[in-house]
């Protein structure tokens, strides 16, 4: 489910146009978040100059209209935050989405560039597109109203991409808004600090013997246990970009040092773990492996090379969390799965082509007979006239129709009856209805091959039975 804001980007302060323009882009492009900038992508602009382009539209703007805004007043560049949840799908395909928004919002007038950042467990994007048309004769004017029409849009996209989207949104009128963790409701995982928490309520209950018994129990849960100065103590979890303090004004009351020590002194009771929801963890998605030397050699830096090995340990992780829930323990089995994912998944995009080419020739041949029988009338009037050159003036739009109508059905026919429009009516809609319910077979099908593929690439990459073909990892 996206959410979206519609943001505008005004003069910063005493900076010129071009200093906070350069502000604004600099956070979006950054080599951390972009991963090297491999999740950028641009729209007649350069992202490394755009802006400068920008600048210049605005200058051009002037010069044709004569125009000018006060400097307050004036709207450099415009925003768009579209964010998903997390595990519904990755950076690189929430950069696709994005782009597909970005250029649905603005009709493709305005130059835009879009990043996609992966430094957050939720993929998000952010689009900056120009004020200014891409003729220099107009500007985008914000509306009443637009904050909806962009939700609408990104809502429409995201179920075109079989994605979810939030139902029934509260309208602004009926009370506040609602963060994204409200909206999920009971479906938000767990926050870090609640999970910290169960997991602090489970080694307590195994009774420690003492504080270090229980600072082992909570590495063994997963939970890295980092000392700072003073004996300041912190956990973080795997993911967590920077670590919750122990205390309980960070966790909450019952949570903090002294509560947990007099619970192993006895001078407290045990809680017992939290019986709150179950975290339903997402299925992680499976991609592959990337050939981190290689990279290396390719010049990228030891950020990359640390994100990379984590990112390889997700994916075998993955990969080993599918192989358990499908039973494929043994490679053959392995092997014949993917080739039967694949076959299927062919399959159902060759009968998904010929329904789509059969529902536009339907399409096309409804429209062809109803041009025909519009000016049928005027090309029988042209016969009873004898052809006349003046009657052919005054009507030879519509004579022009009528051959191309009937160009086109003897063209689609090739000679056979033509049905009645009833018929192609009922012909039409049972092709598209067909052709829904094959997309979604489809897109299923598409998801197994791709995890499936994924797996038995990684697995030969571990036994190195890849033959030296090159990795075709995803660069994120």
């Amino acid at each position: 489910m996206a959410t979206t804001r519609l943001i505008t980007h005004h003069i910063s302060g005493d900076k010129s146009i071009l200093a906070s323009l350069s502000d604004r882009f600099d956070y979006g492009q950054n080599p951390e978040k972009t991963l090297d900038g491999a999740l950028i992508r641009s729209y007649e602009c350069d992202p490394l100059t755009a802006d400068s382009e920008f600048l210049l539209s605005k200058a051009r703007y002037k010069a044709i209209t004569g125009r000018e805004q006060k400097r307050d007043a004036d709207v450099l560049c415009y925003q768009i935050r579209q964010s998903f949840p997390p595990g519904e799908l990755d950076p690189e395909e929430a950069l696709n989405i994005g782009y597909e928004l970005a250029m649905r919002w603005t009709k493709g007038k305005h130059a835009f560039f879009v990043v996609s950042h992966a430094d957050r467990p939720h993929p998000h994007v952010h689009i900056y597109y120009n004020s200014t048309t891409l003729d220099c004769t107009r500007k985008y004017r914000d509306f009443l109203g637009s904050a909806r029409a962009l939700r609408r849009l990104s809502d429409r996209i995201c179920l075109e991409h079989d994605l979810s989207v939030i139902k029934n949104p509260k309208l602004h009128s009926k009370g506040k808004f609602r963060h994204y963790g409200q909206w999920l409701g009971a479906a938000r995982p767990p926050s870090y600090k609640e999970q910290i928490r169960g997991i602090i309520d489970g080694a307590l209950a195994e009774r420690p013997a003492d504080f270090a018994g229980f600072l082992r129990r909570m590495e063994a849960a997963g939970v890295q246990v980092k000392r700072g100065r003073g004996g300041v103590i912190s956990f973080r979890l795997p993911g967590q970009d920077r670590a919750t303090r122990f205390r309980a004004s960070t966790l909450g009351d019952g949570y903090g040092l002294e509560d947990v020590e007099a619970v192993i002194d006895g001078r407290a009771p045990v809680r017992k773990p939290a019986q709150g929801r179950p975290r339903s963890a997402a299925p992680r998605r499976v991609n592959l492996i990337i050939d981190i030397q290689q990279r290396m050699a390719q010049g990228k830096g030891p950020g990359y090379e640390r994100w990379a090995k984590i990112y390889n340990l997700k994916q075998m992780a993955a990969a080993l969390q599918f192989l358990q829930e499908n039973g494929l323990t043994d490679y053959d089995a392995l092997a014949e799965r993917t080739t039967e994912a694949v076959d299927r998944a062919h399959a159902l995009a060759g009968e998904l082509r010929g329904v789509e080419e059969r529902l536009a020739s339907t399409t096309k041949l409804m429209g062809a007979v109803v041009d025909y029988a519009k000016t049928r009338p005027v090309f029988d009037g042209y016969k009873a006239a004898r052809y006349s050159k003046k009657y052919l003036a005054e009507h030879e739009e519509a004579l022009a129709s009528y051959r191309a109508a009937k160009a086109a059905i003897n063209d689609i026919l090739g000679g056979a009856k033509l049905p009645r429009m009833d018929a192609l009516k009922k012909e039409r809609r049972e092709l598209a209805e067909r052709k829904k319910k094959l997309y979604a077979q489809y897109r299923a099908a598409q998801q197994e091959m791709r995890e499936a593929v994924a797996v038995k690439a990684n697995v030969d990459h571990l036994l190195g039975l890849s033959d030296g073909r090159e990795n075709k990892a995803q660069e994120r």
